[in-house]
């Protein structure tokens, strides 16, 4: 016992969807302190391809941490309810930016750098988010939940080599591309990968014990 009736909470918010917006504003800034941690610990100056690149993975890497050892907040986080917004304040400095501000910087930086051609920056961060949250949840309380730490890892280097493919294409002059070149190969390929990693433990329960 604590003390603690079960409607205390409700004295400091006027309803459910309140308070629940509350707890997802917290987890938001959680996962952004933990992204602007991770890419405080990366070296290089700013606008250093190397060092751009680092900075965006650290950011992917916060955020898979994130969602596999704080489930339950990682859940949160995205359950809003629809009277309230997913809009915060974000000033575009330190901790003060939101997740997405965060992501947002990095591919600035990635464009600063060269290795994004400026005029397809815009709009690049939805489909990198949509990848690294889809596989946070899929290994998190979706369908790949139980697969080998291993396989986990290697899935996650996978989807840091897709979004590497993606973004080389906004580097260049898009004239569309041809089945069977070296650029469509480098997308398909880490795709065949990481089907390859999905299936291997259900292809190891059909065949059954050697």
């Amino acid at each position: 016992m604590v003390g603690v009736v079960p409607n205390a909470a409700y004295r400091h918010f006027a309803d459910r969807d309140e308070l629940l917006a509350a707890v997802c504003t917290a987890a938001m800034r959680e996962l952004a302190t933990r992204m602007a941690t991770g890419v405080a610990g990366v070296r290089g100056k700013y606008g250093d391809p190397a060092a751009a690149r680092s900075r965006l993975h650290a950011i992917g890497t916060a955020y898979l941490a994130f969602a596999r050892e704080e489930p339950g907040l990682f859940a949160t986080a995205f359950a809003v309810p629809l009277r309230h917004s997913y809009d915060a304040a974000d000033d575009g400095t330190g901790d003060e930016r939101t997740p997405l501000g965060h992501l947002r910087a990095a591919l600035d930086e990635r464009g600063d750098a060269g290795v994004i051609e400026r005029r397809r920056r815009e709009g690049i961060e939805f489909p990198i988010w949509s990848a690294v949250h889809g596989l946070a949840v899929l290994t998190g309380a979706g369908p790949l939940r139980d697969v080998p730490d291993a396989n986990r890892r290697h899935l996650e280097q996978l989807t840091s080599a897709f979004i590497e493919r993606g973004l080389a294409l906004a580097r260049r002059p898009f004239d569309g591309i041809r089945p069977g070149s070296r650029l469509s190969e480098g997308v398909r390929a880490p795709a065949r990968r990481w089907t390859a990693v999905i299936q291997a433990p259900a292809r190891r329960r059909s065949a059954g014990p050697p």
